[in-house]
């Protein structure tokens, strides 16, 4: 292995996954799988031990989700650029990435060849977008939900009552209630678990 080869950390929590992922990668002579991850607080573990140049993060995972450890990673480990690599791949979170400051973002349909090149595009600094999910976000545009209300309908899609998300979010249940007909209100349907329904399709939860 030369000296310049991109380190890489591999975060996922489904075992054949990460597998297969280290797998296709070890095949590129210029890329080393330098430590592996099952969940997010691992995954922050891992970098700051190994210090990789890429991280490839899974945006659902144990602990922490993938942006939530991109985020950790770029305050304590900030020679690590990251990448998230997805079944999710809903506009919102790729919006939300971007925002975060994440490199690059493909779905887990890539090929390895194509995870390869966005890594070593990733790692000299520039940025790697699947076109297709780009051309989703573009078209879902802005989420009309307020970060409260996005909050309140997450955890109502858990099933969760008016009063265990009051307690949860730290306001009064009249204030879910309001939270959450207002969130129905813009998103046009004519309930909660359809506003639930409509916000993740689009990914603005």
């Amino acid at each position: 292995m030369s000296g310049t080869s991109v380190r890489v950390l591999l975060a996922d929590d489904e075992h054949l996954v990460r597998s297969a992922v280290a797998g296709l990668l070890d095949l590129q002579e210029d890329i080393e799988v330098v430590a592996q991850a099952a969940s997010g607080p691992e995954a922050v573990a891992a970098a700051r031990k190994a210090l990789p140049d890429v991280a490839v993060l899974d945006l659902q995972m144990p602990g922490a989700d993938g942006l939530a450890v991109a985020a950790q990673l770029h305050e304590q480990v900030p020679g690590c650029r990251t990448m998230v690599l997805t079944s999710h791949g809903r506009p919102g979170y790729l919006k939300r990435a971007l925002e975060l400051g994440v490199r690059g973002f493909l779905p887990k349909t890539a090929s390895g060849a194509v995870l390869a090149d966005a890594i070593r595009t990733v790692a000299a600094g520039g940025r790697w977008v699947d076109p297709e999910l780009a051309a989703d976000a573009i078209a879902a545009g802005e989420s009309p939900l307020t970060p409260r209300e996005a909050d309140v309908l997450e955890l109502a899609a858990d099933g969760a009552q008016v009063e265990e998300i009051a307690l949860k979010v730290s306001l009064s249940p009249g204030t879910v209630r309001n939270h959450l007909s207002s969130a129905v209100g813009k998103l046009g349907v004519a309930n909660r678990h359809e506003a639930v329904a409509a916000a993740r399709r689009a990914g603005w939860i």
